[in-house]
């Protein structure tokens, strides 16, 4: 007996499933079968577990028979748990009645994440060419798994953009399920110069702009020949276009500066050269002539004022120059 469940263990499974890709599952199973109280319990434990294998792969199949990383660590992790209160709670039915509650308790868990994960995350393209990497659950290989969008193409539609002229436009194609393509694909945008909508285009008329892994690019400083249709193409190192998303730009010009009317001042009531500042043209010349002699008489009478100033200062200082001479002379003596 003994020799037969070692056998039996040793054996791979004849079916794989998606829960048994993972090794520590395994593990869980396999000693959960050595821990048969007798080794009739052991054997036929063994035969339950092979039948859980055989359901395992079933439900895989049923559900196009992949996973993906996340998914298997979610079914593991709850499986684990499960496990653990099993083994800890007490048990007083038969072995083999508790070992099958227990792994179709596995298969329900395994059932429940499958159904998440092929209805929201393993083709999460709703447009364009998804290639990702997943798990087969037979083989327990990674495999690529196609992922093609509803429509069969990889165009996304057109989005309207619109801008000032001076400002600024963001053209972003980036969608979640882009993190999951294979390998490092690149954004390629380009544009065809022109108002958007006004001629069919052909591949011809666009022209490379960038290269890059940001899936977003900015125009600053727009102007008005700069508006067009710009297009974004998410594309692998060998060409393959997973996606493509297209932009019209349209930039609006600036309206002009609304000019200030210019304010007109009411006819002079004395003719079109008449100024309260400006004297007719007959009092311009004796006008003149009275400041000029102004002027002179002005000239004159500060010249008279000078020198009686000038006078006076002299008869001044004449007796202290004379009275200084005088007593030089006596000291001479």
């Amino acid at each position: 007996m003994l020799l037969m469940l070692v056998s039996l263990l040793c054996c791979v499974p004849a079916a794989e499933a998606c829960l048994q890709c993972d090794r520590s599952i395994r593990v869980l199973l396999e000693d959960f079968i050595l821990s048969g109280p007798t080794v009739n319990d052991q054997i036929e434990l063994k035969k339950i577990s092979n039948n859980a294998y055989v359901t395992y792969r079933e439900t895989s199949q049923e559900r196009k028979g992949v996973i993906d990383p996340t998914t298997l660590y979610r079914v593991r992790t709850e499986y684990q748990s499960e496990f653990d209160h099993f083994l800890k709670t007490p048990h007083t039915g038969s072995v083999t009645y508790e070992a099958i509650q227990i792994l179709e308790k596995g298969r329900k868990i395994l059932e429940k994440h499958l159904d998440i994960f092929i209805r929201d995350g393993l083709c999460s393209n709703k447009c364009g060419l998804l290639k990702r990497r997943v798990m087969d659950c037979f083989s327990c290989r990674y495999k690529i798994y196609i992922c093609p969008s509803p429509s069969g193409q990889q165009d996304c539609g057109e989005y309207p953009v619109q801008a000032e002229e001076g400002g600024q436009a963001v053209l972003n194609c980036f969608l979640p399920w882009h993190r999951l393509l294979l390998g490092r694909p690149e954004y390629h945008y380009s544009w065809a110069p022109g108002v958007p909508g006004t001629k069919n285009l052909s591949e011809s008329d666009f022209k490379a702009l960038v290269v890059t892994d940001d899936p977003s690019v900015v125009l600053n400083q727009l102007h008005e020949d700069e508006q067009g249709t710009y297009r974004c193409s998410l594309q692998g190192r060998n060409g393959t276009v997973f996606y493509r998303v297209t932009f019209l730009l349209t930039v609006a010009t600036l309206p002009d500066h609304t000019l200030r009317p210019v304010l007109t001042l009411p006819s002079l009531l004395h003719g079109h050269n008449y100024s309260p500042f400006q004297p007719p043209a007959g009092l311009l010349v004796p006008l003149i002539a009275m400041v000029t002699a102004l002027s002179l008489a002005a000239s004159v009478g500060l010249t008279v004022v000078l020198g009686m100033l000038m006078s006076q200062r002299r008869a001044k200082e004449e007796p202290r120059r004379m009275k200084t001479e005088g007593k030089n002379t006596q000291n001479t003596v």
